[in-house]
């Protein structure tokens, strides 16, 4: 059995005001591509369709043509769980209509999850829907007050699943969690990943997943497996921070034999525009050619630049951010207030404080020239200041 593993496209997502509708469809489309040219048996979406709860309309009518140019032009069924960035209601709303055409959108937790089953030559496999919820619901849910982290929450679904799970089929695991080899953090998140809970008690232990032949995990948006090869993150479908420059984002292609080893293949995705990092002085970033991607903006430049974001957008159009490097002020000898030499600061000359501060703030000494257009500026203010 094929299948193409996905998640965290967060359809409406804005990274710095920037809606990410344009790009999100450019990259959606190249999957949808792949479901025509490979015709996978079904198409798995671990979470966090949406990026919130109640989506721009423009999101909403994306994933209308996505899910119809899949399920029904396709005729491939999406198999899709809600995230943390979701609404449980909004995707639980008619699913069991679409069920009929091949859409399983699992909003809610139940109590007694049933898989859906799909089949093929060998026989049957049975997909867990398992949506993102807080161990405050599985603990009510489940009549179990000792579920209190994470962690607790996702051993009890496991377990729940495990005692009713058919041994002649293969199983595969969709849920949207933080697990980790151990239950401790991991370096795999990024700054737009939404935390699930504080003090480290949102992690899951990735041992639970044993029984199962695949699990296939959103929420972390770098691809990569966790503990053992058929346990994966398949990522986010775009980089939504700079933090996630590095990300090589792609979808998973999971094969199934008739034992339930699974083979997983990336399939990269390109997208519209690349997210990176720019670094150096506005004169250099000017001498470069016109480009469209997504710039977080580092200039180097020894003086502050007037209007940064205007002239860096005339090289880079859809720049993000623009900040100054400064470098780290030195340490002083002096007390605070005090000048080298014992004179407070409200006493010293204001030349050479000028010049101290500048030090301070640039790590280097103030050039003659700029002393001297300093001192040239101030002795004309005090001649103005005199005539008044």
């Amino acid at each position: 059995m094929k299948l193409f593993h996905t998640a965290d496209w967060h359809l409406g997502k804005l990274v710095q005001g920037v809606y990410m509708t344009e790009d999100q469809r450019h990259v959606l489309g190249q999957l949808v591509d792949a479901v025509e040219r490979e015709r996978p048996d079904a198409v798995i979406v671990a979470g966090d369709l949406y990026d919130r709860a109640v989506p721009p309309t423009e999101a909403v009518e994306l994933l209308d043509d996505l899910l119809e140019r899949i399920v029904v032009d396709l005729n491939t069924p999406v198999l899709a769980i809600s995230g943390n960035h979701d609404s449980p209601d909004r995707l639980d709303f008619a699913t069991r209509i679409m069920e009929g055409r091949g859409l399983y959108l699992a909003g809610q937790l139940r109590a007694d999850p049933k898989p859906v089953v799909l089949a093929d030559t060998y026989g049957e496999v049975h997909i867990h829907l398992v949506p993102y919820a807080d161990p405050a619901q599985v603990r009510y849910l489940f009549g179990d007050e000792s579920i209190r982290t994470h962690d607790d929450a996702m051993r009890a679904i496991v377990q729940r699943i495990e005692a009713n799970m058919d041994p002649r089929a293969r199983h595969i695991f969709v849920g949207h969690a933080f697990v980790t080899p151990g239950g401790e953090p991991q370096p795999n998140t990024s700054d737009s990943e939404r935390p699930l809970a504080v003090g480290g008690a949102e992690h899951v232990r990735a041992e639970y997943f044993r029984p199962f032949h695949y699990t296939a995990l959103g929420h972390l948006h770098q691809a990569h497996y966790v503990l053992r090869e058929n346990i994966r993150y398949a990522g986010s479908p775009l980089k939504y921070s700079i933090s996630e420059e590095s990300h090589r984002k792609c979808f998973y292609v999971v094969e199934l034999d008739g034992q339930g080893v699974a083979t997983v293949e990336r399939r990269e995705l390109t997208p519209l525009r690349d997210m990176r990092r720019i670094v150096g002085t506005i004169e250099e970033i000017g001498q470069h050619a016109v480009c469209d991607d997504y710039v977080f903006v580092t200039l180097t430049n020894e003086s502050p630049v007037l209007f940064p974001m205007e002239k860096v957008r005339t090289v880079y159009p859809n720049a993000m951010h623009v900040e100054r490097r400064v470098a780290a002020p030195r340490e002083e000898a002096s007390a605070p207030g005090q000048e080298a030499d014992g004179r407070s600061r409200r006493e010293a000359d204001p030349v050479a404080l000028f010049a101290a501060f500048y030090e301070e703030v640039n790590g280097r000494p103030l050039g003659a020239e700029k002393l001297k257009l300093f001192a040239d500026a101030y002795a004309e203010l005090l001649r103005e200041e005199g005539a008044g």
